[in-house]
């Protein structure tokens, strides 16, 4: 550094928290860390690596072929026909380079303005692929959020997407990081070239790309393990654990590896969510694009645990989390953190961070969702839809009961062997929220929740007969033997399992009206068959039975004394084989603007006079605090950064009580838009919505 004036590079919108590098000791742990993941499996072999070249070789072949014969077909001149092309970019973890044997691959082409998706790409190139010998497994999905082509090339699964950009040429060295490359395309395209500028943005923004890449495997892995990788279901994906890495990553430029994940828990037991975690300031565009910015956009206002994509358009990439899933994900980065510290003290070992989250052991009470279909093609079908809905659950159960009932959907599918027709099953964990007082014989009548949601389900446009939903409720000691490995018995409760967990287990036992597993499984003509229920628990038990305003009715949510029994009796529209409206009207699409926990979804309404019934406005979850200006947060962060560095130096082992006062400064300062007018600090006192509950005898 000349004359000692340059200062080092900013990584992000505040300065490091840290500019220490490692001591002998990190080395040493970085060390053992690779030396565990490689025995782990996570790294593919290079015939595997060589295979994958040869894969995306074959398929720009194959999509530059695709071109030049529409460019022939539609008559241009030969020149044109010689110089008609299509660039095939990937990302995802292949593109960041963290991907393990077995992975898919994301791809993207890129094509010129006159070759069109709905026809060029879905029709077109889909019967040059179903014809191609080694591409089986061919399956188009046109209606996606993010439109995409699945097949398995040489046993490589690839996900295909297409962008047609404003371009009759389309250059070999084309680059989609310049926002030239968005002009007069529509939001579809948008979206699918989107993905490569997020993982480009990524790779440029993080101080050391190969120590990123460690952590982020990594922590991959441990997400897995410990049930919490999976958007779907409502945690997070790759693109959100990448996000998350990589702002630890600025944070802490000079950190090697194990530092890394040992500052990722530090740093996410403390965030103060919603504040969102951005890696740069967001990016406005005359091109007129929807940016994440909860002041304009009332649904941004309802997203619980926002990580910001840094291409523009700037995007909430987590709009899946609900308020479970994020309570989950706190929990186990705490466990995190915990054996992390005890890896630093030489109390422990690697392994011991990565061992699997014992869900079966950590409630007294379960959902389990039953998938049934004829053959193992329907299954998959029918499952994906069901899997994508299992969201909607959660959130309706958290409406219903008004946050009382707290569910962990458990990221895993389970199989009977001995069913003879084609099944899996999921799980989802139930207990009350800490801190509720129980009353005694107090229960949660959920079976109306659980009729909405089978409803819907049914409305699926593909639905063939024997395509079947069950939702039970069962106990620790009925989780079946098959979600056990080899059936094996249970086996005991990690030293590790976290605290609050743990604490579940010495609850007063959670009441949960639903029906038994097996009486769910009939054809749909058979579904409004209740009248030879059998009887469970006695009646006599209390029920806490919370009607939704919107939603609820005295009908469906009440508990009836006469059928006060383990079954969910289907609504009447259910019974009568679903409702008049054509199947194309139901809630398909994976529009994350469809299918955010927006605040109808959640019991509320996104406006600043929304009420309920009984007056009280209803701004738990659409008035979440949410930062105006990611300045706010640079301003505030470099308040007390310089005291964090200091801290480091020293070793003080208060840096971390500094970081959570900086997140304090952080939230104080952060500029509310609640809907009846600014708050700052949490919600006013006269806007606490009211959660009594009255207990039906």
């Amino acid at each position: 550094m000349a004359g000692g004036s340059d200062a080092p590079k900013q990584y992000g919108i505040t300065k490091p928290l840290s500019l220490l590098g490692p001591v002998e000791a990190d080395l040493q742990r970085t060390a053992e860390l690779e030396k565990f993941l490689v025995e782990a499996g996570l790294y593919e072999s290079p015939e595997e690596s060589a295979k994958r070249e040869e894969v995306l070789g074959k398929l720009d072949q194959i999509v530059k072929d695709w071109v030049k014969q529409l460019t022939s077909q539609r008559g241009y001149t030969e020149q044109m026909v010689e110089e008609a092309n299509a660039v095939l970019f990937t990302f995802g973890s292949y593109r960041l380079g963290v991907h393990g044997p077995g992975a898919d691959i994301d791809t993207l082409c890129v094509g010129p303005s006159y070759v069109n998706r709905e026809e060029d790409f879905f029709i077109v190139l889909h019967e040059i692929l179903a014809q191609t010998e080694d591409v089986t497994e061919l399956q188009p999905v046109p209606d996606a959020h993010v439109p995409v082509m699945k097949f398995k090339f040489h046993g490589i699964s690839i996900d295909l997407l297409y962008a047609s950009v404003s371009l009759l040429v389309v250059p070999a060295d084309l680059d989609i990081s310049q926002g030239s490359v968005l002009y007069e395309v529509d939001e579809a395209t948008v979206r699918s070239l989107n993905g490569c500028r997020v993982a480009d943005q990524i790779l440029r923004l993080v101080p050391n790309i190969e120590n990123f890449r460690t952590a982020l495997r990594c922590l991959k892995y441990w997400a897995k393990r410990r049930g919490v990788y999976s958007n779907v279901t409502g945690f997070l994906g790759g693109v959100n654990w990448a996000l998350l890495v990589a702002r630890v990553c600025q944070l802490y430029p000079n950190a090697v590896p194990s530092m890394l994940v040992s500052r990722f828990f530090r740093v996410f037991t403390q965030w103060r969510w919603p504040n969102p975690v951005m890696l740069c300031s967001i990016e406005e565009d005359e091109l007129g694009f929807p940016i994440w910015d909860p002041r304009k956009n009332p649904r941004d206002k309802c997203h619980h645990m926002p990580i910001i994509t840094p291409a523009y358009p700037c995007m909430n990439s987590s709009y899946n989390v609900s308020t479970s899933t994020l309570r989950v994900m706190m929990e186990q980065f705490q466990f995190g953190n915990k054996v992390c510290q005890e890896i630093e003290m030489n109390k422990a070992s690697w392994s011991a961070l990565f061992e699997p989250f014992q869900f079966f052991e950590a409630y007294k009470n379960y959902l389990q969702v039953d998938i049934i279909a004829e053959d193992d093609e329907d299954l998959r079908l029918w499952k994906g839809w069901v899997e994508s809905r299992l969201r909607q659950l959660t959130l309706k159960i958290e409406r219903d009961t008004y946050g009382m009932l707290q569910c962990h959907p458990y990221p895993h599918e389970y199989a009977d062997p001995s069913r003879q027709c084609a099944h899996c099953a999921f799980f989802m964990g139930l207990s009350r929220k800490e801190g509720v007082k129980i009353q005694e014989g107090q229960q949660f009548d959920i079976r109306g929740t659980v009729d909405e949601f089978r409803h819907e389900i049914n409305l699926y446009m593909f639905w063939k007969p024997g395509m079947e939903l069950a939702v039970s409720h069962v106990r620790r000691k009925q989780i079946p033997a098959y979600v056990f490995p080899e059936g094996y018995k249970r086996p005991r409760p990690s030293r590790h399992v976290n605290h609050q967990q743990q604490s579940n287990k010495n609850d007063a036992e959670d009441g949960t009206a639903t029906r038994s597993p097996d009486s769910q499984l009939k054809r749909k003509h058979d579904s409004a068959r209740t009248d030879d229920a059998e009887p469970v628990r006695s009646a006599k038990r209390s029920s806490v039975s919370p009607a939704h305003p919107k939603t609820s009715s005295p009908q469906s949510r009440n508990v009836d004394e006469n059928t006060c029994n383990g079954q969910i009796k289907r609504s009447s529209s259910d019974a009568s084989g679903g409702s008049q409206a054509s199947p194309h009207a139901s809630e398909r699409s994976p529009d994350p603007a469809a299918s955010s926990p927006s605040c109808t979804t959640m019991g509320a309404v996104c406006s600043g006079d929304a009420t309920s019934k009984h007056g009280i406005p209803l701004v738990e979850n659409c008035a979440t605090p949410t930062v105006a200006v990611c300045t706010t947060l640079k301003r505030v962060a470099e308040k007390v950064v310089s005291e964090l560095v200091v801290s480091e130096r020293l070793g003080s082992t208060n840096s971390a009580e500094l970081l959570e006062s900086m997140e304090k400064d952080v939230l104080a300062e952060t500029v509310h838009f609640g809907g009846n007018g600014v708050a700052q600090g949490g919600l006013p006192e006269e806007l606490e919505p009211n959660h009594r509950i009255e207990v039906v005898s």
